[in-house]
């Protein structure tokens, strides 16, 4: 009886280090093998998107440093522009809108080099100076719109490919389908889908952010356009 039990335990044993060596053995798989294991395909799909996430974050910080810088406005501007204009002092009302580089002052200076002329030629000659500043404050928002748009449909692509090569393998295995191997290929190939998705996910929430900035801007700089006009109808004094 005892020695049964003695052989029992031994064979146990070894069962026991052989579950605790397979447990301690588990495959791990790190985010770089991830990425480098589904092959030169997916490695250049990866990279492609490791690009355009570069390219969004350095437009995104740009353009957001260029429309807050534009943002900034000084509130005794429109007050010293009004008291040259009313005191005849245009060449002080020029150099204070060239002293003050903000998209206001250069719409404002062209509205001051118009003095004299209609007010139909001065608020034309402020909107089409607008439009430039506009244009400026916009530049390379359009190539963020893109990248939101493009990386998810890149990665997606890699996926497809993936897949493609995952069942091109099962076709050519057979009834022998290592389904390890083909498991290891298909998630390979998700790691596309969810690189594109964080990428175009994080350049879509920067340009809607970057546009809601540009927006208030423009609505600045049309307030001070109208404030502008109403200073040369007002009577001097």
């Amino acid at each position: 009886m005892i020695s049964t039990l003695i052989s029992q335990i031994n064979i146990a044993e070894p069962m026991a280090d052989s579950l605790n060596a397979e447990a301690s053995t588990e495959k791990t798989l790190s985010i770089l093998e991830l990425i480098t294991s589904g092959g030169i395909g997916g490695m250049i799909i990866m990279f492609s998107l490791f690009v355009l996430s570069i390219i969004a974050v350095y437009i995104f910080i740009e353009r957001f440093i260029t429309i807050k810088n534009a943002a900034q406005e000084d509130e005794n501007f429109m007050n010293q522009i009004k008291d040259f204009i009313h005191d005849g002092k245009l060449e002080a009302a020029k150099s204070l809108c060239k002293n003050t580089p903000t998209p206001i002052s250069r719409m404002i200076e062209k509205g001051v080099n118009r003095i004299g002329k209609p007010l139909t030629d001065i608020g034309a000659a402020i909107e089409n100076t607008g439009k430039l500043e506009l244009f400026k404050l916009e530049n390379n928002l359009a190539t963020l719109a893109t990248i939101s748009g493009a990386a998810p449909m890149i990665g997606f692509l890699g996926t497809v490919i993936g897949m493609i090569l995952a069942f091109h393998q099962m076709a050519a295995a057979g009834g022998n389908i290592d389904v390890g191997s083909l498991s290891e290929g298909i998630y390979t190939a998700m790691v596309t889908t969810v690189a594109g998705l964080v990428v175009g996910i994080m350049a879509y929430i920067g340009y809607n952010l970057l546009v809601t900035k540009v927006e208030k801007v423009v609505f600045k700089m049309e307030a001070r356009t109208i404030e502008f006009l109403d200073i040369l109808n007002e009577p001097a004094k």
